[in-house]
This record gives structure tokens, C-alpha cells and sequence, in this order.
């Protein structure tokens, strides 16, 4: 359980994060409750992401334990993610104008996780206001699993900063659970 230590939030550099990826990767799971047997597959794409343009990374740590995550970078239409975005979209009757001006300036919020048992406490707003801090991009997105009512801290810390939808009910190619993909503008607000 946290003491009354606020947590310590930095960036990491390249090499740092690929160092402590399979620290991270097991934030991860705990987090969102997977399998361990995900474990090597998830260190390589997230080191591999690492070489994404824009790639940046922070941590929370509390006693010098890593107990948060968050990285993204910046959206490219050479991605996955923005490909299955794109096809979300067209599901919708869309892409609009502006959904093109939104994929074409957006940075993507691939991962944000806080070991369970540190969750409920802020972290994940500091690690999301540390890792959209300065960002020139128009927009940040991201995709969370659906929950009834919303009823989770991640729906919760998304809305609060002021996301809003952009699909909703959406399937990824290779994952059989609903995905919310969220959208707000930059630079970030709490509101």
C-alpha cells in the first residue's frame, strides 16, 4: 500500500527503457491482468516500438521500485495501430475531414500501467501529464478495453484529462475484446 510518498516521475531515455522493458513488461501484465506467456513476445514489440519517431517514455518510481509506466510516439500511417484506426473509421462511414487532420498529427499513447496495488492514487495522471508535456502534436490517442459504465480508474483519469470518443466498441485485428479508442487535444487540460 502507498505511504505518503508522492511517486517520482522521469523520463527515460532509449536505452534506459530497453534495459528495464521486461520490468515494465511485467507492470503490464499485472496491470491488465494477461498471461505471463506474453511476456518475451511483449518485450520485443516494446523495444521495438522504442524506435518509433517520437518515441518517448517515463516511469513513476516510488522507494526506487518501478511502479508505473506510460511511452508512445508519434502516429504514422506505416503502423499497425493506425491501420486498424483507419479501418475503424471507414466501419463508421468516416474517415471525415477532420478524422483525416487528426491522423495525420497525432501522437499515439501505446502504453499506460500502474501496478495494481499503487492504482487510484494519481499515478497514472503524473505519468500521462509527464509523457504529453511539450508534445507539438495536435492530438493524443489512445484505446482502453471497454467497461461497463466506464467503471474503472483507466475511463476514469482519460476522462478527467478530457478524452473523448472517437470509436467505440472497436475490435483489433487478433483481439476479441471491444476496445474505447479516446481522442483529446494537446496540450493536455485536467478538467
Amino acid at each position: 500500500m502507498m505511504g505518503s510518498v508522492s511517486p517520482i516521475i522521469r523520463k527515460l531515455s532509449i536505452p534506459e527503457f530497453t534495459t528495464n522493458t521486461p520490468v515494465l513488461v511485467d507492470i503490464y501484465i499485472a496491470a491488465m491482468n494477461y498471461d505471463k506467456a506474453i511476456r518475451d513476445t511483449r518485450i520485443e514489440v516494446w523495444r521495438r516500438n522504442s524506435q518509433n519517431p517520437g518515441f518517448t517514455a517515463v516511469a513513476a518510481l516510488m522507494d526506487d521500485q518501478v511502479v508505473g509506466v506510460a511511452y508512445g510516439f508519434n502516429g504514422s500511417p506505416d503502423h499497425w495501430w493506425q491501420h486498424q484506426l483507419r479501418r475503424g473509421l471507414r466501419q463508421q462511414g468516416g474517415p471525415t475531414e477532420e478524422e483525416i487532420h487528426i491522423i495525420h498529427n497525432y501522437f499515439e499513447v501505446a502504453e499506460v500501467h500502474v501496478q495494481p496495488g499503487f492504482q487510484g492514487h494519481g499515478i497514472g495522471r503524473k505519468l500521462m501529464h509527464e509523457l504529453l508535456k511539450d508534445k507539438q502534436n495536435t492530438f493524443a490517442i489512445l484505446s482502453t478495453p471497454e467497461v461497463d459504465d466506464e467503471a474503472n480508474h483507466a475511463f476514469s483519469l482519460y476522462r478527467s484529462l478530457g478524452f473523448t470518443d472517437l470509436l467505440r466498441q472497436f475490435r483489433f485485428d487478433g483481439d476479441q475484446r471491444p476496445f474505447a479508442v479516446l481522442i483529446t487535444a494537446l496540450p493536455l487540460h485536467d478538467s
